[in-house]
């Protein structure tokens, strides 16, 4: 089960939005034997594509580097699929870099965004709970 927080759904949702046509993606930052969300690192999408994402390796490095200054880590990443449901493509599947990871996608398909969570690991995919709880984040606004 992925724990999320409330106000970090809303910017999830909210910077898929935004990277409409495109699909848009970022890193979550917490902890991993917890399972929760702390911060969203947020990406442009490289491939600038509606199909496809590429995280910014700057991005990604800044959040390596943050989380272990804070005493957490990068425990997956979030991509939205534009017009697919919230199940990772086989592109995604082939992607997946570390098994360890949340594997979240955001379906702007229907009027209301779906949110949904895979383990993917050797090419398996197993959907997790996202269960939404209150924030307890008390430094600021998704980096």
């Amino acid at each position: 089960m992925l724990q999320l927080p409330h106000d970090l759904a809303d910017e999830m949702v909210a910077h898929c939005l935004r990277g409409l046509p495109d699909e848009a993606c970022g890193l979550l930052t917490g902890s991993l034997e917890e399972a929760r969300v702390e911060r969203l690192n947020l990406s442009e999408n490289l491939a600038h594509s509606a199909k496809v994402y590429t995280l910014d390796p700057k991005v990604h490095l800044r959040a390596d580097r943050e989380a272990e200054d804070d005493g957490l880590a990068v425990i997956g990443v979030f991509h939205s699929h534009t017009h697919t449901d919230a199940y990772p493509s086989p592109t995604d599947v082939a992607q997946a870099p570390d098994p360890t990871w949340h594997y979240v996608i955001v379906s702007l398909r229907e009027s209301i965004p779906a949110i949904r969570s895979f383990a993917i690991s050797d090419g398996r995919v197993a959907e997790e709970e996202v269960q939404l709880v209150e924030s307890t984040q008390v430094d600021g606004p998704a980096r």
